[in-house]
C-alpha cells in the first residue's frame, strides 16, 4: 500500500517540476537605438554609418552594396518583444537608401 503512495508521489513532483524549466532572454542582433539612426543620412561614407551603427548584422559577400542591421528580444516562451530591421544601401561607398520598420517574421 504504502509503494504506490510513494511511487504516485514521485511521479507526480516529476511531472510539476517539468514544467518549470528556465528559459533564458534570447537577444540577437545589433540593437539600434533610433538616435543613432536618425544621423545617419543620405552622402553618408561607409565608415561613417559603422561608427555610429556598428557592424551590419548581415554582410552578403555577393552584394556590398547592402548592409542589413537586425535585432530582435524574446523572453522566455513569449513571441519576440522587440523586433527591429533596418537596410542601408550603397552607392559608390555613399549611402543612398535606408529602409526602416520592415516587416519580420512574426514566429520570432
Amino acid at each position: 500500500m504504502r509503494k504506490p503512495i510513494i511511487l504516485f508521489f514521485t511521479f507526480f513532483c516529476l511531472v510539476i517540476a517539468s514544467g518549470c524549466v528556465y528559459r533564458a532572454a534570447i537577444s540577437q542582433g545589433n540593437l539600434i537605438k533610433q538616435e543613432d539612426l536618425d544621423q545617419v543620412e543620405i552622402g553618408m561614407t561607409q565608415n561613417q554609418v559603422r561608427f555610429l551603427l556598428g557592424t551590419p548584422m548581415i554582410d552578403d559577400p555577393f552584394s556590398r552594396n547592402r548592409w542589413d542591421y537586425v535585432y530582435y528580444l524574446k523572453i522566455g516562451r513569449k513571441d519576440a518583444g522587440q523586433k527591429r530591421w533596418v537596410s542601408i544601401f550603397f552607392v559608390e561607398e555613399k549611402v543612398h537608401e535606408i529602409r526602416q520598420n520592415q516587416e519580420l517574421a512574426p514566429t520570432l
